[in-house]
Order: structure tokens, then sequence, then C-alpha cells
């Protein structure tokens, strides 16, 4: 049990991370002085990353899980030794910056209700844009597809400044998430079974069913390499992002929606499958329907986690719930930026 000496606990899975943490401890570790304890948890790996840390950083807090079981199950596993009253979870990848920390724990004490928080997320590789695993906040249209400011489908956005607010949403990127650990364990944590997918959107979702917010804090900026833990675009992200959105509504929506919308997604899956067979994409039309057979062959153990979450149903937070559909305003009305969609989120208060 690792019990921290600041009240955050900043928390860094690794899987053969040691090119990352050559690149973006150093200055994780420099800026711990500013509230936090840093904690990497070594999730199984096969090349000598655990060995690196403990040799280089005797400040940082390590962890080692025996057997990899993917990213949700390793953050799973760790925070349930690691006593703090915050914790950050930071994927490898990702470059923090001078004075990063400070804006997300203020605004956790600022904010009435916020149960977690990310910052602003820009991309590594071309750093004037947002990035696509959480960019500036995630929200969620009327369907259950996702999406974010700064980045809707893959359509990347400049940043210019035009989202420098702090504002509630849907959900926050799980590539830097502050949440309070209380709260992260009362609503069960992170679901292991979504393995490396959805699994933040999921918690968020039921930290907002009962009743929290989650807020995007403009004053914080990290930068994110991507695709280090499943590489966009490939079978793999494909499957679990189809299998894991199944998971995602049937634990979290309302029954109510469920009775229409399962029907409905089940059509536009069928109908995206098509669009793969057509264009030569038979590997990609054979993975949906994999997703869908491994989904509905679970889908007792699936009920039974929505029973679960349902538990903790308080009144459910629909902040950042775009009340239209988002695939209709990218594709048919060509709205490839977020302010074109003429919505305003909620401000933090």
């Amino acid at each position: 049990m690792i019990n921290c000496t600041q009240d955050t606990a900043v928390v860094i899975l690794s899987y053969n991370g040691r090119k990352w943490h050559e690149l973006f401890l150093p200055l994780i570790v420099s800026e711990a002085h500013t509230g936090y304890d840093v904690v990497v948890v070594d999730n199984a790996s096969t090349d000598d990353t655990l060995q690196y840390v403990q040799e280089n950083y005797p400040t940082v807090h390590t962890l080692q899980i025996a057997v990899n079981r993917g990213f949700s199950n390793g953050y799973a596993e760790a925070l349930k030794q690691i006593q703090a009253k915050y914790y950050v979870l930071l994927s490898a990848d990702f470059e923090v910056t001078t004075g990063w920390f400070p804006p997300l724990i203020n605004a956790m004490h600022r904010y009435q209700g916020l149960a977690a928080c990310q910052p602003k997320i820009r991309y590594w590789k071309d750093r004037e844009f947002f990035e696509y695993a959480g960019a500036a906040g995630g929200f969620k249209d009327k369907y259950g597809y996702m999406f974010c400011r700064g980045r809707i489908f893959n359509e990347l956005e400049k940043d210019n400044g035009q989202y420098n607010d702090d504002i509630e949403i849907f959900w926050a990127s799980g590539g830097c998430l502050m949440v309070r650990a209380d709260l992260y364990h009362k609503v069960g944590g992170l679901d292991p079974d979504f393995y490396a997918h959805m699994e933040e959107i999921d918690l968020c979702w039921r930290l907002k069913n009962a009743g929290y917010k989650i807020g995007y804090i403009a004053g914080s900026t990290v930068y994110h390499v991507g695709g280090s833990v499943i590489s966009y675009g490939s079978p793999q992200k494909l499957y679990y992002n189809f299998r894991n959105s199944l998971i995602l509504l049937l634990k979290n929506e309302k029954a109510a929606t469920l009775l229409w919308l399962f029907p409905l997604r089940l059509m536009l899956d069928g109908v995206a499958g098509v669009h793969m067979l057509l264009g030569g994409k038979v590997k990609e039309m054979f993975i949906i329907i994999k997703a869908h057979l491994h989904f509905y062959g679970s889908l007792g153990k699936w009920l039974g986690r929505r029973k679960e979450a349902n538990k903790n149903i308080t009144h459910r937070n629909e902040a950042g719930l775009y009340k239209r559909s988002i695939v209709w305003q990218f594709f048919a009305l060509r709205k490839r930026i977020f302010t074109k969609l003429n919505w305003t989120p909620e401000r933090l208060s």
C-alpha cells in the first residue's frame, strides 16, 4: 500500500514505457513540488522500465502488476493500493507543462460538486492542434456518439484560444484525468472489461448519474503523443470502439431511451458494416460483427454491471449532452468544428 504524503497521487500506468519516462518523467517529477506524489505503475512490462524508474527517480513510488490485463484493469488494480484524496490518471505518453497541476487542484477546490476534470490536451507531434483523446472536453449526442470540443470524429482543430474557459462536460479524457478518490471508489472505479477504450467515459457517466459534475479546465495544458496503447485506426481500436460503446450505453443510459436507441444503433452499426464491405474493407466488417457477437454473448454480465451501476444513481446530471445528432451535423451539414454547432456548454460554477 502506498500512502501519499501529498493529497494528490499522479499515477502513471506504464507498459514498456521507458522511452516515454526518459522524455516526460523529469518535468513531471520537478513539478511535484506544486502538490502531488508521483506513482509509476509497471503493468507487467517486458523491458527494464521499472528498474530504470527506481534507479533514476528515488522520489517516485512504484508498483508492479504481475499480469497485464489491459489499461483499465491496470489502473483498477493499482488504485486499490494507493491512498490519496485525489488521483490524476496520467498516461505515460503525456508531456506536462510548467504549472500544469495548480489549475486542476484549484478547480477541485473551487467548483462545488466537481468529481473529475481534465486539462486542455494538445497534440505532441503538431503542438498547435488539439489531440484526439480528449481535446477541450468530451460530449455525448442524443444517440450515444461521443465527440470533443477541438476534435469531432477525426477532424482536429488548431488551438487559437477559442476554448479557454472552464465548462461542464460529459466526459473527461482518461489520458489525463483528475478525480476525487472517494467518489472514484464509491461508484466502482474503472471497469476492467473495457480493456483500453471508453473506460473513462463509463466512469464519468456513472459519476454524472450520481449527480456530480465533470469539468474541463482551460488553464492547464498537456501534450499527448497518442496511439501508444492501441494505435488509432487499428483493428483492435475498431473492435473496442463498437463493443465498448454498446456496453457503455447498456450500463448507463435510461431504460426508456434504450428501448429505441439499441435497435437504432444496431441498424447504424449494420450500415457502417455494409459501407466497409462496399469499400473493400472486408476485415473491418467482420470486426464489427465480432464486436456485436461478443457483446450479446456476454449480455448477462453487462446487465449485471447495469444493475450495479444503478445502485449509485441519484439524479442524472445531463450537462454536456448534445441533444442533436453529431453524425448528421458533421457528415450531412458539414459542421466539422465545434463552434459551428451553435451550442454553448454550461460554464462551471
